[in-house]
Parts: structure tokens; C-alpha cells; sequence
């Protein structure tokens, strides 16, 4: 097949010039999982990314633009062809195959500068969240208050006194009415963000600290009213918050729980000090399955659906048009209905089921499709110290890991093929967030500063110099708005573009 591209169309559409000595290649278009869109293309060699962008949709025959990103031989074509080919020495005897990646359909721009340094704890901040909506921040402090923010003003709003020992854990419901905070005493609260007033009594049972705190997924509840928590007593608790009881105590990991994840799948993960992942199901506590293969602790777990079941109902691509008057007004069953639409949208976007990887103090990350398989997909070797935080991006696509090794490595999401080592931190990285287009990663570090890092481009972006001892914690806003960072300093930072 030709394509017919000797016409001339307007400054802001797609320009290719009709001279005749313009050299012209076969291209084979393919989508990301590499299966061909169409029959090979004869195009120009200097075809623009903006030109290949109309091609593709134009092929794909889609009726609302999508974006895309486009890759020859796993390097992105940033501006033409040519300079691709030329810059990587490509040979144009036959057809060149270019992978089109589809891209979240709004771009968010990396923070450059700290707007606010706000005080009000008085120990260190240990742990910091956006709600789903991106309206409210909370933090968790070592003296034993949790906190609520105005993003506003970016001043402090509340301060929500009930625990009595180190908050550890924070977690927003994913409609984004309500937070619940874990403590050392391994007590959990729930917190009216609209208030800062406590909801219903405190929650005990655990013997020992909360390591985790996971709501029930929205498109699986639209009341939003199941809590998880795990502990270092080796148990997980699931709590009505509403009654604010247990429902139910599920015991099985010979050590403490580190981390835990309520599955879109309706399964929960739950990994241990005992080297080992457990999958159960929170309705009667049954363990499924048990994956082994790490050889020391457990740190880490993330879900490829993660950020879409943090964010619920709402459509950070959509912000700018929300009304938060008609979005909080919403039924439970419309907020469930449009959840599951999004959250169906992302698994069939990456095109397999849903994935989770783990991180380990064995300096390794296996992936795995736990909710069928307990045979890992693969093993990832390569970082040299502990793996104390994994990610996996929005989109599915990219792994990020952070490690006691100074570094923040970046995975294939699929086949967590290595793509690239992220190096500029001088002490070790405690915890990454990803922005919502899944194109930026930042970085908090026991070296006092936080780091923006490039997806695409490989590189470090921006550094963002300010605390005045370690990032214990750092969150990026789902509209993609602002970066909050808080550590040992007792201080929490705003950051915006």
C-alpha cells in the first residue's frame, strides 16, 4: 500500500513536501504489543512524529484523537525520522517496523520550584497523600497527628487528633470521602476530610503497628465501606467503617506483613518478612495461592491497575471540566458504574490481566499474574541493594523500583524487561510517584532532594534541592498539578511547574 502524502496541508495539520527528489521508505506501523495495523506504508523519510500521529489515527479509523508515542527499535521518534534513522545508524533497505503507543490525552508539566514550606508537625512526616480527586492532601507525622491541608491557600486546614502513637500508614477512600490512618499502636481511624472530624470510633485489634491500609476497590463497591489493614503482627483485618467493626481477621504469613493490595479482581495481596506473597479472598479469608521465590523480605507490592483504582470515578485527562458539585453529588451506583468503565478501559489498553510486581531486600522485583498464576513471569536482577518502593506507571506500560543502591530503575510493564538506570541521587531512595500522562517520575532521597526524571527521554528533568534532611514521603497530584514532599525535616513542601 501507498500512501498519498504529496499534498500540503495547513501550518498547524501535517506538512509534507511534493518535491520529487524526496526520498521515500516502507514503514510497517505496529501497535505496542507488535501485532501490524495495516500493510507496510510508503512515506517520507523526513515523516514527522505530528505526521505519524495523523497517520496512525487515520489507520486506526479513530473517531476522538488519540495521542501517540512512536518507537523504531525501542528509542522514541521525537522529532522526524530521518534524524532517527541517522542517529542510530538504521538501515532503510527494508521496512522499518514503528511501534505506536498510545498516551494519556493530557500532558502534565514537571514541577520545577517549591511554592510553599509549610510547618505544623512536629516530628517527621512520614507519609503523604493526594486524595483521588486531587482537592484535599494528608499527611501522617511521627507525633502522632494526622493533618489536612488547603491546596488552596496551601495552608495547614486540620489537624486530626486521635492516635497516640506514629501515624505509618494513610490511605484515601478511592471515592475520596473519607481517609483512614494507621498508627504504631496498630489502631485505625477514619477522618471526615470536609471537617477533619473524626468518623465513627477508633478501630483496634491489631497487636502490633499497621503496616498498610487498602480499600475495597470502587468498582467493586460504590458505598466504599470495606477497609484492609495489615500489620507487622502478621495478620490482615478487614474493617466495616461504617460500624466501624471487623469483619474479619485472615492469618496465614509466619512474619509481619510489609505491604498489601486489595486487587480490581477482588483478591487481596498481602507480603511478608516470611519471603513470601499471599493471595486470599477478603470475603471469608481463604488463601488462594501462595507465591514463593524471593529470598529475603518482601518490602514492596504494586498492581498495573493501581492508579486507576486510587483515582475511582474521577478523569484527571477531564479536570478542567469537573464540576465538584455534580461529582459529589454522584449515587454510589454512578460512581461504581463509571469506575469499572475506566478501570475495564485500562486492562484492555494494556491487553492482559491485571499484573502485580514485588520488591524485595533480596535486591530483586519479580512480576506476576497472581490472580491465576503462582509460577512468577519473570525475575529482575539488577539493583544492588535493597528495592524499597515499586510502582508501575498509570498506563500500565513502565515499572519503576527505587533502591538503597542510589538508584530508580525503569521496567517494561509487560515483561519487565530492564529499559534504563535513573542515576543522580547520592544516598538512598526511599519513595517515587509517577504523574498521571505516566511521562514524569519524582524521586525522594535520604540525600535531602527530590528528582524529576524524564520517562521518554531517559534523563533526569529537574532537581528540586530545598528539605533539610531525608524525604521520607512524596505524592504527585492526579491532575498533575503539584508534588507534596515531607521527611525527617518536620517540614512539608508544595511544588509546582
Amino acid at each position: 500500500m501507498v500512501v498519498d502524502m504529496d499534498m500540503q496541508y495547513d501550518d498547524d495539520r501535517m506538512s509534507v513536501s511534493d518535491e520529487e527528489d524526496n526520498k521515500k521508505i516502507f514503514v510497517q506501523m505496529c501497535d505496542d504489543e507488535g501485532n501490524k495495523i495495516d500493510s507496510p506504508l510508503e512515506v517520507p523519510i523526513d515523516i514527522t512524529s505530528a505526521q505519524l500521529q495523523m497517520l496512525c489515527n487515520s489507520l486506526l479509523k479513530n473517531e476522538d484523537e488519540q495521542l501517540y508515542s512512536f518507537y523504531v527499535n525501542e528509542k522514541e521518534i521525537t522529532s522526524d525520522l530521518e534524524t532517527m534513522i541517522t542517529k542510530e545508524g538504521i538501515t532503510t533497505e527494508g521496512e522499518i517496523k514503528i511501534i505506536c503507543q498510545p498516551q494519556a490525552n493530557f500532558k502534565v508539566r514537571a514541577v520545577t520550584r517549591c511554592t510553599s514550606s509549610i510547618e505544623g508537625h512536629t516530628e517527621a512526616v512520614l507519609t503523604v497523600q493526594f486524595s483521588p480527586d486531587a482537592r484535599f492532601l494528608a499527611t501522617g507525622s511521627g507525633d502522632t497527628n494526622v493533618r489536612l491541608w488547603d491546596l488552596n491557600t496551601e495552608t495547614p486546614r486540620f489537624t486530626c487528633k486521635a492516635h497516640t502513637k506514629e501515624i505509618l500508614a494513610i490511605s484515601w477512600s478511592p471515592d475520596g470521602r473519607k481517609l483512614a490512618s494507621g498508627c504504631k499502636k496498630g489502631e485505625v481511624c477514619l477522618w471526615n476530610p470536609r471537617d477533619g472530624k473524626q468518623m465513627g470510633k477508633t478501630m483496634k485489634g491489631h497487636r502490633q503497628w499497621i503496616t498498610l491500609l487498602c480499600w475495597e476497590p470502587l468498582h467493586l463497591n460504590g458505598e466504599c465501606r470495606r477497609l484492609a489493614s495489615s500489620s507487622k503482627d502478621s495478620t490482615i483485618r478487614i474493617w466495616d467503617t461504617k460500624l466501624c467493626n471487623i469483619i474479619l481477621t485472615i492469618s496465614g504469613h509466619l512474619q509481619g506483613i510489609r505491604c498489601m493490595r486489595w486487587s480490581g479482581e477482588g483478591l487481596i495481596y498481602s507480603a511478608s518478612s516470611d519471603r513470601t506473597v499471599k493471595v486470599w479472598r477478603p470475603d471469608d479469608g481463604i488463601l488462594c495461592r501462595t507465591l514463593t521465590g524471593h529470598g529475603h523480605w518482601v518490602n514492596c507490592l504494586a498492581l498495573s491497575t493501581d492508579y486507576v483504582m486510587r483515582t475511582g470515578s474521577y478523569e484527571p485527562s477531564e479536570a478542567a471540566n469537573i464540576s465538584f458539585k455534580e461529582y459529589d453529588a454522584e449515587s454510589a451506583e454512578l460512581r461504581k458504574s463509571k469506575a469499572l468503565e475506566r478501570y475495564e478501559q485500562v486492562k484492555k489498553n494494556m491487553g492482559c490481566a491485571e499484573l502485580m510486581v514485588s520488591g524485595s531486600d533480596d535486591f530483586t522485583l519479580t512480576l506476576w499474574t497472581p490472580s491465576t498464576d503462582k509460577k512468577k513471569i519473570t525475575q529482575m536482577t539488577g539493583h544492588q541493594m535493597v528495592v524499597n518502593d515499586v510502582r508501575f506507571s498509570p498506563d500500565g506500560r513502565f515499572i519503576a523500583s527505587a533502591s538503597f543502591d542510589k538508584s530508580v530503575k525503569l521496567w517494561e510493564g509487560k515483561t519487565g524487561k530492564f529499559i534504563t538506570t535513573f542515576r543522580g541521587h547520592v544516598n538512598e531512595v526511599y519513595q517515587i510517584a509517577w504523574s498521571g500522562d505516566s511521562r514524569l517520575l519524582v524521586s525522594g532521597s535520604s540525600d535531602s532532594t527530590l528528582k524529576v526524571w524524564d520517562v521518554n527521554k531517559r534523563k533526569l528533568m529537574v532537581d528540586l534541592p530545598g528539605h533539610a534532611d531525608e524525604v521520607y514521603a512524596v505524592d504527585w497530584s492526579t491532575d498533575g498539578q503539584r508534588v507534596a514532599s515531607g521527611g525527617k525535616d518536620r517540614v512539608l513542601k508544595l511544588w509546582r511547574k
